[in-house]
């Protein structure tokens, strides 16, 4: 049976995320070990103690829900499940770079550590000046037009950030331009505009200073060829080789995540099973907007692992 693996990201956390299989499962408890020797801290506390606030701190977000992506994985790994396929929304290509065979689980840890911490850094020093910088998911409003209205403003502070299904866009700004998109896109016929549970402007110009500096953090980096399609968020489409893929790796930060082609690039490998290989159900959602026909099941509580048609 082929499988597709796709990985949320920022947002998808919640306090007490994978700690069933945490408790239940050894090679889980011995990848939190990993991972907090890595960054140098106690992940488990974090993830099972922590309060959505925390969780909600880039730094702590990075790290935390790549940990709950990877856990999943080492569950299915236990059981015998193998991808065909992957792809990560945002920082979830990190753990499809580690599926992939791109990067190792000891590379990939210090790695959103300090992508979570240089973006963090980055987003401090925006302008506050109006209220904190950050997301919104714009509802009911087609891309393109979503697109068009936030052109229409002709501000640098606001952009496109995440096309996510047909019927669903993430813009990024500071304050100000996303309360002028808002305006924008109401008038435009958007039905919802709901700010997201994240602590900066991700996927826009407006985190070039993180995007620069995380390219020298990647010089250090060896990245291997994907040895399974791996998709990229840049590009929406196949990632050629390791090169590739890193560079690609800096330009996500400050890029539009292209979800929509990502999907239908997926679903063209007619794979049997696609999963939501995480905490939460926002990409198995997506996956229900961008094709009514076709189902993604999300495996991140044992309950809806048992449900799997494997």
């Amino acid at each position: 049976m082929s499988t597709s693996y796709l990985f949320p990201g920022q947002g998808a956390q919640y306090p007490g995320m994978c700690q069933p299989y945490y408790e239940a499962s050894s090679s889980v408890r011995r990848l939190f070990e990993q991972a907090s020797d890595l960054v140098h801290r106690d992940l488990a506390k974090l993830v099972f103690e922590g309060t959505e606030e925390d969780l909600k701190e880039t730094f702590n977000t990075q790290v935390s829900v790549t940990l709950a992506n990877l856990a999943c994985w080492q569950v299915l790994k236990d059981r015998g499940q193998e991808p065909a396929a992957c792809a990560g929304f945002s920082l979830g290509e990190f753990s499809a770079l580690v599926v992939s065979g791109v990067l190792t689980v000891d590379e990939v840890f210090p790695l959103v550590a300090a992508r979570g911490q240089l973006m963090a850094e980055a987003a401090s020093r925006l302008d506050r000046s109006q209220g904190n910088p950050g997301m919104a998911a714009v509802m009911g409003l087609g891309p393109q037009a979503v697109l068009e209205a936030v052109k229409s403003l002709g501000r640098d502070d606001v952009f496109c950030a995440n096309f996510n299904s047909p019927v669903q866009t993430v813009i990024s700004g500071t304050a100000a331009g996303l309360a002028a998109a808002e305006e924008a896109l109401k008038a435009a016929g958007a039905k919802r505009f709901i700010p997201l549970k994240v602590s900066g402007p991700f996927h826009s110009p407006l985190l070039a200073e993180a995007s620069r500096a995380f390219r020298d953090v990647l010089r250090e980096y060896t990245f291997r060829d994907p040895q399974i399609p791996l998709f990229s968020n840049v590009t929406g489409a196949l990632v050629d080789n390791g090169q590739v893929a890193k560079e690609l790796a800096a330009q996500q930060v400050i890029s539009p995540v292209r979800w929509t082609d990502e999907m239908v690039g997926i679903r063209s490998l007619n794979h049997d099973l696609v999963l939501e290989v995480g905490p939460g159900t926002v990409l198995s959602g997506l996956w229900k907007a961008q094709f009514s026909d076709a189902v993604c099941y999300p495996v991140g509580k044992p309950e809806d692992l048992e449900k799997v048609p494997f």
